[in-house]
Formats: C-alpha cells, sequence, structure tokens
C-alpha cells in the first residue's frame, strides 16, 4: 500500500509519528505540507514542524503554494497513492486528492464531530467551555469536515490550555489512526447530522483582544484556550499586555469591568481585575519586549497601579 500524509504544524507531527512506529509506516511514501514561512523578529524563513521530522525519516516532502495547479496534479498522479491521510494541514484538499485514491481519504481531526467542523475546534471548544474535547477518524468528502464518522475518542477539558489539549488529543489521535487502519472491518462508517450547525472559525486578531465585560470563567476559558500560540491580549497604560494564565477568583466584584480590584505582590502574586459578576486572577503575562513573568513580579517593577484600567 502507498500512502501519501498531508499536515503542517505540531498536531500533524505527533499524528504521523505514531504512523510511522506503525506497521504502517513503510507504506508512506511521501509527505505533503505547507511552505515555509517567516517566523520571529529575524522573519527567517522556518520550516513547518511536518517538514523537519518527515526529513529526519527519510520522507521526500513537498510543498506546493497552491493545490489548484497542474504541477501538483501531475506530481500527485505520479505518486500514485492507495491511501491519503491528513491531520491539521490547513487548506481544503482538491476533488482527485479526496476521491482519487482507491482507498479514499482520512482524517484526523480534533473534535467530536459533527461538532466543532472547521479550523480551530480545540480552541473554540475550550473557549465555550466544553467539559469534553475529542477527536473523530474521518472519511474526507467535498465539504468541509463533513465526511463519514469512522472512530470517536475523547479527553476531560479540565483546565488544560489549549496546547495542553492538543498535544493530548494528537497522541489519542495518531494511535486510534492506527487502529483504524489495522482493523478497518471493526469501524463502520457513519453519516454526520450536517444539520447541526457547530463551526469552529480560524483563530483572529480580533479574538485575541481581551475584554473583561464577561464572566470570570468565560475570560478565563479563552485565556486558555488560546495558549500559548495565540496569548490574549489587553491594553494597559497604552501598551498592548498578553495575558498568559489565570484563575477565576471567588471575590465579588468591586467595580466596572476592567478596573483593578486589588494587588498582591508576594510570591507569584496575582492581580485580580473586576468582570461582569465576579473577578479573575492574572496569574502571569507578557510585557512588550519582556519575557514572560509572574503577576508578582510585574507588581513588584511597578508597572501597575490599583488606579490603572485594563481595556
Amino acid at each position: 500500500m502507498r500512502i501519501l500524509y498531508f499536515g503542517t504544524p505540531d498536531f500533524a507531527v505527533t499524528v504521523l509519528k505514531h504512523v510511522m512506529e506503525s506497521e504502517f509506516g513503510k507504506s508512506v511514501t511521501a509527505v505533503v505540507t505547507r511552505i515555509d514561512m517567516p517566523k520571529n523578529r529575524g522573519h527567517n524563513l522556518t520550516p513547518p514542524p511536518v517538514k523537519e521530522y518527515a526529513e529526519s525519516m527519510g520522507l521526500e516532502v513537498y510543498q506546493p503554494e497552491k493545490l489548484k495547479t497542474e504541477e501538483f496534479k501531475n506530481w500527485f498522479n505520479d505518486q500514485n497513492p492507495d491511501l491519503v491521510l491528513v491531520a491539521a494541514y490547513g487548506k481544503i484538499l482538491p476533488d482527485y486528492v479526496v476521491n482519487g485514491p482507491k482507498l479514499g481519504a482520512i482524517n484526523v481531526h480534533g473534535s467530536l464531530l459533527p461538532y466543532y467542523r472547521g479550523a480551530a475546534p480545540i480552541e473554540r471548544a475550550i473557549m465555550n467551555g466544553e467539559k469534553e474535547l475529542g477527536i473523530t477518524i474521518m472519511k474526507m468528502d467535498e465539504g468541509l469536515d463533513t465526511g463519514d464518522m469512522l472512530a470517536k475518542a475523547s479527553i476531560k477539558s479540565d483546565d488544560l490550555t489549549g496546547g495542553q489539549a492538543e498535544q493530548q488529543l494528537a497522541e489519542l489521535g495518531g494511535k486510534l489512526l492506527v487502529e483504524v487502519l489495522r482493523n478497518p472491518e471493526k469501524y463502520v462508517a457513519q453519516k454526520q447530522d450536517l444539520s447541526i450547525n457547530s463551526y469552529a472559525a480560524k483563530i483572529t486578531e480580533e479574538d485575541r483582544k481581551l475584554s473583561f465585560n464577561s464572566s470570570p470563567v468565560d475570560i478565563h476559558n479563552k485565556i486558555r484556550a488560546l495558549m500559548p500560540a495565540t496569548p490574549c491580549t489587553v491594553n494597559l497604560n497604552g501598551q498592548s499586555i498578553k495575558i498568559t494564565s489565570s484563575r477565576v477568583s471567588s471575590e465579588p466584584s468591586s467595580g466596572e469591568p476592567g478596573t483593578i480590584h486589588s494587588l498582591n505582590a508576594k510570591g507569584s502574586g496575582y492581580i485580580k481585575v473586576n468582570c461582569i459578576d465576579g473577578t479573575i486572577d492574572i496569574l502571569s503575562l507578557t510585557p512588550p519586549g519582556k519575557n514572560n513573568m509572574s503577576s508578582g513580579d510585574f507588581i513588584r517593577g511597578r508597572k501597575i497601579n490599583e488606579t490603572d484600567i485594563f481595556s
């Protein structure tokens, strides 16, 4: 069997590792991933994590800028895959990729479908306060995460950040994918209920802006959902501050949302902020041009006063 793998971020690396370490590893002929992108202050071109791992395993790597080209189609046809595997690739695949291989295309999706179809299922589920997060192994079709479901598995959300949940779900998804490949007769495809309109849109800069004009639980869920990849930001004294960890406080609100309730500079400390119907403790943050620090260090550096307001 010839397998072609599509994936880009660390999530996709973890899934691919499970495939490569199984009896199906010798069947993976090549990997398709996104192009190298500028990163950090130097804007140096940085390869996707999947490229780095695939090359370390001696696999051919192809990085098409666009999929709807004759060049890519010809390359794909030359590969002649029996099966396409996909995990967090990041682009819509052409029909001939999904339906051309005799065994079709199988996707590892980071949600319990039919809920949270789309680009950011893990982050959106945590932001919405879901108690359970999951993974679905699914057959791909021409829609956006609308194909028949083969298998599901779940974990408790607890107080996981988006990054922690992503790693756990990638491990779970990789194991489940190998199990499905090993025992295809055991997993009967089930149709999704497409009447359930649950779309997990890509995280935008607007999503990152943090407003305290909400409940402490909603604010805390948003902060942890976007860590560490895209931390929430607030404005403090004309500067954009990244909020990196928090906890829901039991103290009642004492003022307008965004105003400081109290400051605690002891040890790691906290910044207690008024919200709607309660308060939230900011435990760590990243000031402009600085490393991440505890709220205690931030307070002791006299970067905040009780009269200040988060906006």
